[in-house]
């Protein structure tokens, strides 16, 4: 489909991804807990106006470049795999610190809750390295629809991202309270996403198309 391999692979990839906390998570749960329901919903459509800003950013950047050179396309996958093992590493043995979620906002309204969100994701550039890292390990380096290959795992991943954002806002109290009550099950879901990224990242050296 499109170039893509082990679809499978990725979507179970993507939704264990999107369950780990992270800065994301952080700012969805401060706004819905500090200024209600409608900001967190707001934080979390400008996440996802975010998130697809990368994928276009990857989809049209990497193929335009690299649709030519499958040598050069086949470099970026062993890049993007060696950072894949590193942030698994990472992931697997950082411990869990406290949670501390904003409370304060310069500006309160679900307007500046929304425009925040896409800044807060759209300029981080871990998440930029991580769609760059990410979504080439599943499309054929030889494959001529790299571009429909990237839209397609780019919006799969947004889309499962979003519905995780609308239901932490929407049960953003029950969330803040039971990860505030249990850290542990973050430091689980991080191990566990930080091994996926080491098997990904291991995975070229012995299959790599």
């Amino acid at each position: 489909m499109f170039g893509i391999h082990d679809f499978p692979l990725f979507l179970a990839s993507g939704l264990l991804l999107n369950l780990t906390p992270g800065p994301d998570t952080a700012y969805i749960l401060g706004r819905s807990i500090a200024q209600g329901r409608a900001a967190g919903l707001a934080s979390a459509f400008g996440i996802t106006i975010g998130s697809i800003f990368h994928t276009s950013a990857v989809a049209l950047g990497l193929s335009a470049i690299l649709a030519t050179s499958v040598v050069a396309f086949g470099a970026i996958k062993l890049i993007g795999g060696a950072y894949l093992i590193f942030l698994g590493i990472k992931m697997f043995l950082e411990r869990q610190s406290d949670w501390g979620l904003p409370t304060q906002f310069r500006r309160s309204t679900t307007t500046a809750a929304f425009r925040q969100g896409i800044l807060t994701n759209a300029l981080n550039p871990k998440v930029a390295l991580f769609f760059l890292a990410f979504l080439p390990q599943f499309i054929d380096p030889a494959s001529t629809a790299k571009v429909p290959a990237f839209v397609a795992l780019g919006l799969t991943f947004v889309t499962t991202g979003t519905i995780w954002c609308l239901i932490l806002a929407w049960f953003a109290a029950g969330f803040s309270a039971r990860l505030r009550a249990n850290q542990t099950i973050a430091q689980w879901l991080n191990r566990a996403v930080g091994s996926l990224f080491v098997f990904l990242g291991a995975r070229l050296a012995t299959h790599f198309d």
